[in-house]
């Protein structure tokens, strides 16, 4: 019997230390297509379109890897996310070589499930940025007779144009103010670097309304003043708002793991001082992590600041029925 062999517990004893610790990996369970949810964690595992040689398909399984190296609790916010209802809702297939019919899998399965999951809220982890466009136009459907803003983390502007290479991780921006689903009075993007953008991209989306606020913005002025300004501005005449989080606008010493890794970016507490904040607003209903490649990672740090990212931005929801 096992009880009588030394070290070794029985199932239910394991069961027990498990209680004590909750592992996000045994939390965020696998969902059973009914159980309403608060979130709902979505892998979009598509890096073909990738302007660069990428892995980013693989961060959907690098994610789940990553759960197991947390807990639910948070000593900084005072919070045990357990009670807090997030399943894994799975990935959404791609096409094996296919680009636009895997963005038209993205948005048609994401609509699917805002009809039948209204007030889910998504956690999306790409792939690339190329799912940011597809998952807008599902998320604006979702949300008819109002209007939507974005909060845009990255290094980048991503507003290739198509005429040169097609549809990619650079033209998601590009994407969603030509096809006119959001303002670009309503669009704010935080973190953009020097050198690594274009003159005509920056005026390209200046002379389309949006707001740019740079990393050395963010050193000088701190993140509370850049993100007060930033909810002001995409919030501005609108009712939802949907976060799209570019990992690579964090410096490379703490995210080596994106395709496209700098110097002179943002440090991860601004990062979550930021998604905490943005966790604690109901106009806050969608929010993306792309652009990790953890074929390059080292030891999954990248992908394990994702999972911090995201824990912490549900920190701030959990806080929204008692604020």
């Amino acid at each position: 019997m096992s009880h009588e062999i030394p070290h070794l517990k029985t199932p239910d004893q394991a069961a027990f230390r498990d209680q004590m610790e909750t592992k996000v990996a045994r939390w965020i369970s696998a969902w059973d297509g009914e159980e309403q949810l608060t979130a709902g964690v979505i892998g979009i595992p598509l890096s073909k379109p990738s302007i660069s040689v990428s892995g980013a398909s693989t961060t959907p399984a690098a994610i789940r890897t990553a759960f197991k190296s947390f807990t639910t609790y948070s000593l900084e916010y005072g919070v045990d996310l357990q009670s807090l209802a997030v399943r894994d809702l799975g990935d959404i297939e791609m096409h094996v070589t296919d680009n636009a019919e895997s963005h038209r899998r993205i948005e048609a399965s994401l609509r699917a499930l805002y009809q039948k999951h209204p007030d889910l809220i998504p956690i999306i982890f790409g792939g690339d940025h190329s799912i940011t466009c597809p998952s807008m136009k599902a998320f604006v459907d979702r949300h008819p007779g109002q209007k939507v803003g974005i909060i845009h983390f990255d290094a980048h502007h991503d507003v290739r144009n198509f005429e040169d290479g097609g549809v990619s991780n650079g033209t998601p921006f590009r994407g969603i103010l030509e096809s006119g689903i959001v303002d670009g009075k309503n669009i704010v993007q935080i973190g953009i670097r020097g050198f690594m953008n274009s003159k005509p991209y920056h005026d390209y989306v200046t002379g389309h309304g949006v707001t740019v606020y740079t990393a050395r913005d963010v050193y000088r002025q701190g993140m509370e003043t850049i993100l007060t300004q930033a909810l002001e501005i995409a919030g501005d005449g609108t009712d939802v708002l949907y976060v799209s989080f570019d990992v690579d606008v964090i410096d490379q010493a703490f995210a080596p793991g994106c395709p496209a890794i700098g110097t002179g970016g943002m440090n991860p507490w601004d990062a979550m001082d930021a998604l905490y904040h943005l966790g604690t607003l109901p106009q806050v209903q969608g929010l993306d992590f792309v652009c990790i490649d953890p074929t390059v990672d080292v030891r999954n740090v990248t992908s394990r600041l994702a999972v911090q990212f995201m824990l912490t931005f549900l920190a701030g929801v959990s806080q929204r029925d008692v604020r």
